[in-house]
């Protein structure tokens, strides 16, 4: 089977089993409740849902502690409802991805169990361990202010355990070649029953060398491209979109220089060059940010996002870009988290603002890679920050202004709903956006329609070009003869632009695809454009023949 690399122009929707829509009232969303709101991502036009953790868990983080990498846990359903919904998605043309987690299992699986309890179990080494403390151990945790340290003594192996995460979370050894082969037969398993790919959490910590005498941990590269090559054999459209925070100068490690590694990863870069912008009006780090992570294969594609499952990471900015993103979206200290990020949603961040937070997720869909938006996103939701670190943005989806948002019928939500100020959920839910031209959720319904029109995104190369004005983002794509103009102001005022598409006669007619209001360059060839506050612009560029070629079409 041949990659069509599908993910190139995709829309792909973020979501919890756990807290998007409970069938069987018991306040914890479940596969039979996702199975029932299929005809409504449907109808959203997104491509692909990616479920955050669903196997079996004790759930001490989320789900990312599994204990039974082979199972569903059972306060979702089975498997048979998992291969149901998968089924279910493959009808409406959704593709499934899930969460890949095998940095660490918790210390409740078997695996650990057995590890612990006989020294001489092949199981012993699937784990990293220590006689002695290692004196570095109180260095490189992953949620500083909430983690002390990365080895802790273990009672009954009566040695330290490595643990980059919590420390109910043992990292596994993930250099010996029989863990490795577990996560092949994981992968297999799941791609068995009817999933697409994988979103593979922690990638940098998988193939970092692990051990109490590692003090610079090296990347073992050669093991994602033995995943790789295990999903193309499998199935071949299959891909990983890699969670990898890292610099822009190792981003053809992680993709390939041959792209024979993973297929998409996360642009974290950008993300946070975005909200510095946002922060500022100042689109010169963002526009480096584009340019710096612009080399990369053929085949692969970065993911975008604004807000996800985890705090914002401000950790490669600057002190001083930094402290200027807290001050404009998280001034207070209870919005802020492991000294690093911010764990607010969108809309609360942009102070509920319509214009500000549709330019943002505008911007979002128009920059180079596949868009990644979050349940709740497309109605605007709110946080609650009485939730401790990240819950506070994962509280349960808002469907009506039933008790409970719609989510459920029992009493005790898994997290309590947001049913107090602006964003509770007799004001803020679907059923009311659905039945209003001009909400977020129609909104966000006809964006993803225009995206996905403009595959020139996905597929093409960009240009940015001079505004003249560094708080308004212009950005042309080309690709296959064809080319698309998009603009954003990131200004909470009016400007006037002049803008030069840089692409001859063709360049003379803008026809906005947004929402019809068509540019004619000057006598120079030039474009001048008024933009309201928080204005976005979507221009296909082309004169009449274009038009002609496109009504043959």
């Amino acid at each position: 089977m041949i990659n069509d690399l599908w993910y190139k122009n995709a829309v792909i929707y973020c979501l919890s089993v756990e807290t998007f829509m409970d069938a069987n009232g018991d306040g914890i969303g479940d596969f039979q409740g996702l199975m029932r709101r299929l005809d409504y991502l449907a109808g959203l036009g997104i491509t692909a849902i990616w479920l955050m953790p669903f196997q079996a868990s004790p759930g001490k983080d989320d789900g990312y502690d599994i204990s039974d990498y082979y199972n569903v846990d059972p306060r979702y359903g089975t498997l048979g409802d998992f291969v149901e919904f998968t089924h279910g998605a493959k009808q409406r043309g959704i593709r499934v991805l899930i969460d890949l987690v095998v940095n660490h299992t918790s210390d409740q699986h078997p695996w650990f169990q057995e590890a612990r309890r006989d020294p001489a179990s092949r199981y012993r080494d699937w784990y990293v361990w220590s006689e002695q403390k290692p004196e570095n151990a109180d260095q490189g945790m992953v949620f500083p202010g909430v983690q002390k340290s990365t080895w802790t003594y273990d009672e009954a192996a009566k040695a330290y355990y490595f643990h980059r995460f919590y420390d109910c979370q043992p990292d596994l050894n993930t250099a010996n070649p029989h863990v490795q082969a577990e996560i092949l037969k994981i992968m297999g398993f799941w791609i068995q029953l009817g999933v697409s790919g994988f979103r593979m959490d922690a990638v940098p910590f998988i193939i970092a060398k692990k051990g109490a005498d590692v003090k610079k941990p090296a990347e073992q590269f050669d093991m994602l491209r033995t995943f790789r090559e295990f999903l193309q054999w499998r199935q071949g459209d299959s891909i990983i979109l890699a969670e990898a925070n890292v610099l822009p100068e190792t981003d053809l490690d992680y993709f390939g220089e041959d792209g024979d590694r993973m297929q998409m990863m996360f642009n974290f870069q950008v993300n946070q060059a975005l909200f510095y912008a946002f922060a500022t009006t100042d689109t010169g780090p963002l526009v480096k940010a584009m340019e710096k992570t612009r080399a990369r294969p053929q085949t692969a594609q970065w993911g975008l996002f604004l807000r996800n499952h985890d705090e914002l990471d401000l950790g490669r900015l600057s002190e001083k870009q930094r402290q200027a993103v807290f001050a404009a979206f998280g001034p207070d200290k209870s919005m802020q988290l492991y000294d690093r990020g911010i764990r607010r949603r969108l809309a609360p961040m942009l102070k509920d603002s319509a214009p500000h937070i549709r330019m943002a997720y505008s911007l979002m869909f128009s920059l180079p890679g596949t868009p990644v938006i979050r349940y709740g996103d497309e109605i605007a939701m709110g946080d609650d920050l009485s939730l401790p670190e990240r819950n506070c943005a994962r509280t349960p989806m808002q469907w009506s202004r039933e008790p409970n948002a719609g989510f459920t019928k029992h009493d005790k939500p898994v997290l309590p709903v947001i049913a107090k100020g602006p964003y509770g959920y007799q004001h803020v839910n679907v059923a009311a956006q659905r039945r209003d031209p001009q909400s977020m959720l129609n909104w966000t319904e006809r964006l993803i329609r225009m995206r996905k029109e403009a595959p020139e995104i996905g597929w093409g190369d960009f240009t940015c070009l001079d505004a003249g004005d560094p708080g308004v983002l212009a950005i042309r794509y080309d690709w296959r003869n064809n080319a698309v103009l998009i603009v954003h102001n990131l200004h909470s005022k009016p400007v006037e632009v002049e803008i030069d598409p840089d692409i001859g006669e063709q360049g003379h007619l803008l026809i906005d695809i947004a929402d019809g209001d068509n540019s004619e360059a000057d006598d120079r060839g030039r474009h001048c454009l008024l933009l309201e506050p928080y204005a976005y612009r979507w221009f296909r560029v082309g004169g009449l023949d274009y038009l002609l070629r496109r009504t043959e079409i």
